[in-house]
């Protein structure tokens, strides 16, 4: 119930074979999957931050349909916990009209009052446990194969060594977790973050989730981003058929967490004063990307940070607990990425490093590349460029043994730009103000 295959989506990728799942809207509190006083209490919290309110309102507040609305209403006026006020409105063409909306009485005010000390959620009615769990595993891209030419169409135009893209093709095939090292800005991050790309179709990310009497809030409108689903797509039963509100349609996420994360992160977060939870990324990153970044950067002790992952990537499942000392299992459906400017070997012990599938080494560039970079980067911002000035750099390169990393071109030529505004000059690659440039850029000692 609440949950049926409607349509395949390709999403923005445009490749075909990706199921996107669509939520059926329940029609009944049953259907929701939530207790019925769990939903009383969530449309009083509603009356009570915002009024008078008619049952239309409410609906949308919560996302929930009509005739769901309209049973918990009428038991809540049956319970004396709310009542019917009559307004009065005179239309555009003269014609009066009478509204009806809902207000707590003193009792249902004073029974919200005590909800509001246990919980102020008061957003879009959460989905069950039992409902996430299956939304997860339908819209899984583990089945899903990345072939090469889904590697060339999302990595077209990047200048990226053919062979690199063979091996995260490959990792991205196995489901498993990858090691990617190198020294930095050799583009690491970069590519990682644009995987997801090779992860087609669209996904729906709840809300918030119920369990065991508490609300996780999942959604998370830095992490993911709304998809309308073009019209056109529609078949003819989802015109007919409303999507779950309590569900939203996104891209496949990314979430990247750096020299900021720490141990406690990866738990539930829980606000003392809302009495709420957020959930932690590797929940907010189900069915897409996680990239634990700048690892052997963080407060916590990277072989620590590591082998909290053991049990996830072996299981595909995570566990996590309510502050009430509640354990629950939540879907671990997503791909892992290790990323690291510091030797492998400081960072994780042999058994560690053989649960990763790939280790896959992101290092400097060649001549050519570095060029056609530079080029590029130029033609992007603004520069004139000329074989001369490329050629200027390359020999700075050599001349003071800088290695060619894929982020050098776009600060330098960045920096040549800044110059000529301030100088109210054409921007160009002359001699000079690339020296300018590499002595702000480089450190020297």
């Amino acid at each position: 119930m609440g949950v049926q295959v409607l349509q395949h989506d390709t999403g923005s990728s445009g490749r075909a074979g990706s199921v996107a799942l669509m939520p059926v809207p329940p029609s009944t509190v049953e259907e929701t999957g939530l207790p019925f006083f769990f939903l009383l209490e969530l449309v009083a919290k509603n009356l009570f931050r915002g009024g008078p309110q008619r049952a239309s309102e409410l609906a949308a507040r919560l996302h929930l349909l009509p005739g769901v609305m309209e049973s918990l209403l009428n038991f809540m006026r049956d319970e004396h916990l709310i009542e019917v006020q009559a307004r009065t409105q005179i239309e555009g063409n003269g014609a009066m009209t009478k509204d009806f909306t809902y207000v707590l009485t003193d009792l249902g005010h004073d029974r919200t009052g005590d909800a509001m000390a246990r919980c102020q959620y008061a957003g879009p009615a959460p989905v069950s446990l039992a409902h996430y769990v299956r939304q997860v595993a339908q819209q899984s891209f583990r089945d899903e194969r990345v072939t090469q030419e889904a590697v060339r169409r999302n990595f077209g135009g990047e200048v990226i060594r053919p062979g690199l893209l063979e091996q995260f093709g490959a990792a991205m095939n196995s489901g498993r977790a990858m090691f990617v090292y190198g020294p930095p800005g050799a583009g690491k991050t970069y590519i990682a973050e644009r995987l997801v790309g090779l992860m087609a179709g669209a996904v729906y990310i709840p809300y918030a989730l119920y369990v065991d009497g508490e609300v996780i809030q999942v959604y998370d409108p830095l992490v993911h981003q709304p998809m309308e689903m073009a019209t056109e797509s529609k078949t003819r039963i989802e015109r007919h058929v409303a999507q779950d509100g309590r569900w939203v349609r996104c891209a496949r996420p990314v979430v990247l967490n750096g020299g900021e994360l720490s141990l406690s992160m990866l738990d539930l977060q829980f606000d003392s004063e809302s009495r709420y939870y957020t959930a932690p990324p590797q929940v907010k990153a189900n069915n897409g990307l996680l990239i634990i970044d700048d690892l052997g950067r963080q407060l916590s002790e990277p072989r620590v940070i590591m082998n909290r992952w053991i049990v996830p990537m072996d299981r595909q499942i995570d566990y996590l607990s309510l502050h009430t000392g509640v354990k629950f299992r939540v879907p671990f459906d997503l791909s892992l990425v290790f990323s690291t400017n510091l030797p492998p070997s400081s960072l994780a012990d042999e058994a560690f490093l053989r649960r990763l599938g790939y280790k896959i080494y992101v290092g400097y560039l060649d001549e050519a590349s570095y060029g056609e970079i530079f080029k590029r980067v130029c033609q992007e911002i603004g520069v004139l460029f000329t074989k001369a000035g490329l050629t200027y750099v390359l020999k700075r390169h050599e001349r003071e043994h800088k290695p060619l990393l894929a982020c050098i071109p776009r600060d330098l030529v960045g920096q040549v730009r800044d110059h000529a505004a301030y100088m109210g000059q054409t921007p160009e690659l002359e001699e000079g103000l690339l020296d300018w440039a590499w002595n702000n850029y480089f450190v020297h000692d």
